[in-house]
């Protein structure tokens, strides 16, 4: 029993935070259309850069990996940067910045900021993503392609507005709703094809019911990662690449996330 206790310790505390894993999933959400079926959505979040294990080249693999996958459009979640009182702004924005203005896509890269992001560098942050190409998205939504991308104030640091943010989106037309914190969900209109989300690492740890108190949401494991069905509005929850807290991951692997999303007549 200790040797296996000391070989999860060993492989949740240096083995599974250096790995990277490409999570490829397929939506069928009755709120797209067909006439975009096929369209692909690579998403980062969670990068926690200056956590151990979170440095510029484990930036740069990531980034790297997401461009080999070729998607439409680049989607990025927050919390770029780490916050902990030891290893916050361990590294700049403006460098972080430049790593993820490596994304490369046919509709460009947006991004919204996390509750990290507002503690430790503040708009610092937007500042340096916007500089590297990156559209930062706060309570705003753009056209891009055939979509619209919305993006919603952090719910933690900020004041999401979502009436403000969908007011200039036409009746019917697709839209993909980055929000860092998936706890806005219950709140998201069912006009909004798809919601995207960080912030929760599911877990970290991810042991179902033992990781409850890990989770950073008022509705425990709710929310804990992946596909997300409610009243036949859709969220997917990424659990993204780096750590927060305590440097350990268990079942919940660093990731990149590729979407396909198809139309359909059901939830």
């Amino acid at each position: 029993m200790a040797a296996a206790a000391a070989a999860a310790a060993v492989y949740a505390g240096w083995i599974e935070p250096r790995r990277l894993v490409t999570v490829h999933r397929t939506l069928q959400l009755p709120r797209w259309p067909e006439a975009l079926n096929g369209l692909r959505l690579g998403l980062l979040s969670d990068l926690h850069a200056g956590a151990p294990y979170a440095n510029l080249p484990a930036i740069a693999r990531a980034v790297e990996r997401l461009n080999a996958e070729a998607p439409d459009v680049m989607l990025l979640l927050g919390d770029y940067i780490d916050a902990h009182p030891l290893w916050g702004g361990r590294i700049a924005p403006e460098a972080i910045a430049r790593e993820l203005g490596a994304l490369t896509s046919p509709l460009g890269t947006f991004a919204v900021l996390g509750n990290h992001d507002w503690k430790q560098a503040g708009d610092r942050m937007w500042t340096a993503l916007q500089n590297a190409g990156i559209e930062v998205l706060e309570n705003r939504v753009l056209h891009t392609g055939d979509i619209y991308v919305a993006g919603l104030a952090d719910l933690r640091r900020r004041r999401p507005d979502l009436p403000g943010t969908l007011a200039g989106v036409p009746a019917g037309a697709p839209v993909v709703l980055l929000a860092h914190d998936p706890d806005v969900f219950p709140y998201v209109p069912d006009r909004i094809a798809l919601t995207l989300s960080g912030h929760t690492h599911a877990g970290q740890v991810a042991i179902p019911v033992l990781r409850r108190l890990a989770i950073p949401s008022r509705y425990g494991e709710r929310y804990a990662r992946g596909h997300v069905v409610e009243d036949g509005r859709h969220l997917y929850i990424t659990s993204g690449l780096g750590t927060s807290g305590l440097p350990l991951r268990l079942f919940a692997p660093p990731e990149v996330v590729v979407l396909e999303l198809v139309a359909s007549a059901t939830t």
